[in-house]
């Protein structure tokens, strides 16, 4: 048998590998928010995710990859001989899906991107130098640790407390749904579209301008606003099953929360019987807003509060849907795209910046994908929905918008971007938005350093799998 029939088996092998990785760990952000929620159970989450992520890569999947990803290491380097590409892109593969395969393991959320980006840099450093590496490019790729979850982050800390204010503070929470969901379906519709169109879809080279799939999105989001009209009309509250005697508008907690610390710091200076005056009006006040923290709490138990997230159940189930198909569409290519290099080499000898995808290739990286999310996908899952913060249906609606935008605005703006930073970065803004006590920091900080870490690691990772092989096939 030819050495060339022996590595592409090999490479066909890491490639599927790389795939499983991906569904295990990036895919699950995607459904992770509705998982935790309580919108989809873990089965159904993965069901709806496989279907999407497979038909994304499989159908809308490019059909013409990079041979490096990000155009990181000059290919001029590989001229003299093209199989320390091979070595390299293989060696890629494995370190990059092995250190995937552990961070799922500890329900860590890393980028796919990075670590096949940070593979790539090692055995390019190897094979030609630190001067073939473009660091400029891999700079950016940095800045989107802070660039992603930042802006979802703060997305999403306004989409939910602009949420709470326009529902959930009214004295008739889904009166109040019912008059804004139309147009926040709109919205929604708006910003899904226009990300299936720069995210999803940029594969198949429809070439639309900014106004067109503006126009388009617009139709879509204005259509799918005026069926939400009709359906959220026949929304009926359930029957309250406790009684409320007041409910006290937003600003009186507000206020008296205020007037609590202004004698509390009044107490600290006064003297004598003044002093004794002031902690008799101080222990009244502190029982008056006991009283009404009480009053508060009973109104977000009330049944209309269940009422309006059964509405947000479906507007979180729709965007994680569309993150889902876009990740699938756009992200397999970190498996497909060195494998494919890999094939070019061995069929002809020669290393083209761009290789053709065959299509068995596609969907082989689709079954991968698939494969990965419904065996390990529940351990990353886990972490985004239950770990950082807790999520209700509107909650997950926030970040899952939160993500779809920045996706549309970064792509647009030519920014990189991650797709696990961004989801994460909108879980964080929705807790931030309830208080950083509503956060899980040591969670939070394990993710980080996951984060940091995965670029390193997928070098150091590369360059040993790449005189493994090559002292084995050389």
């Amino acid at each position: 048998m030819e050495i060339e029939t022996i590595l592409l088996g090999i490479a066909i092998v890491f490639g599927f590998y790389m795939a499983w990785s991906i569904g295990a760990n990036d895919v699950a952000n995607a459904m992770g928010t509705s998982v935790g929620s309580g919108a989809l159970t873990i089965k159904r989450a993965v069901i709806l995710a496989a279907v999407l992520e497979f038909s994304g890569a499989f159908f809308v999947g490019s059909h013409v990859s990079e041979t490096i990803r990000k155009g990181i290491i000059d290919p001029v380097i590989f001229q003299n001989d093209p199989m320390d590409l091979v070595y390299g892109m293989m060696g890629a593969l494995l370190a990059a899906a092995l250190w995937l395969q552990v961070a799922t393991y500890f329900g860590w959320p890393v980028s796919t991107t990075h670590s096949i980006v940070g593979s790539v840099i090692g055995f390019g450093i190897i094979v030609g130098g630190f001067d073939s590496i473009a660091w400029p490019k891999v700079g950016s790729i940095v800045a989107s640790w802070v660039v992603s979850p930042l802006m979802s982050g703060s997305i999403a800390f306004i989409i939910f407390t602009v949420l709470r204010r326009k529902i959930y503070y009214k004295d008739d929470p889904v009166a109040a749904a019912k008059k804004i969901v139309p147009p926040l379906v709109f919205i929604v519709f708006l910003i899904l579209s226009l990300a299936m169109v720069f995210k999803g879809l940029k594969n198949l080279h429809l070439d639309l301008g900014f106004g067109e799939a503006f126009l388009i999105s617009a139709l879509v989001g204005a259509l799918a606003s005026l069926i939400s009209f009709f359906l959220v009309k026949r929304i009926k509250e359930e029957p309250v099953t406790e009684k409320i005697i007041e409910k006290q508008p937003e600003a009186v907690f507000r206020h008296i929360g205020s007037a609590v610390r202004h004698l509390d710091k009044a107490m600290k200076s006064a003297k004598g019987a003044l002093r004794q005056g002031l902690h008799l009006v101080q222990n009244d006040l502190h029982s008056v807003k006991e009283t009404a923290t009480i009053d508060q709490e009973i109104r977000k138990s009330n049944e209309a509060h269940k009422t309006v997230e059964r509405i947000f159940i479906y507007l979180q189930i729709l965007s994680a849907s569309f993150v889902a198909f876009a990740h699938g569409a756009n992200d397999v290519a970190n498996a497909v795209g060195p494998l494919a290099a890999v094939v070019t080499v061995l069929q002809t000898g020669l290393i083209n910046m761009k290789s053709e995808v065959p299509m068995w290739i596609l969907g082989m990286g689709g079954v991968g994908i698939m494969i990965g999310l419904a065996t390990w996908g529940w351990r990353v899952m886990e972490t985004i929905g239950k770990k950082i913060t807790e999520l209700t249906p509107t909650r997950g609606f926030a970040a899952e918008f939160a993500a779809a935008t920045t996706i549309v605005i970064a792509s647009k703006l030519g920014l990189p971007i991650s797709t696990t930073h961004t989801l994460v970065g909108a879980v964080l803004g929705v807790g931030l938005a309830r208080g950083i006590g509503s956060l899980n920091l040591r969670m939070i900080s394990d993710i980080v350093v996951s984060w940091v870490i995965t670029i390193p690691i997928g070098a150091v990772g590369a360059i040993i799998f790449y005189y493994i092989l090559k002292a084995i096939f050389g």
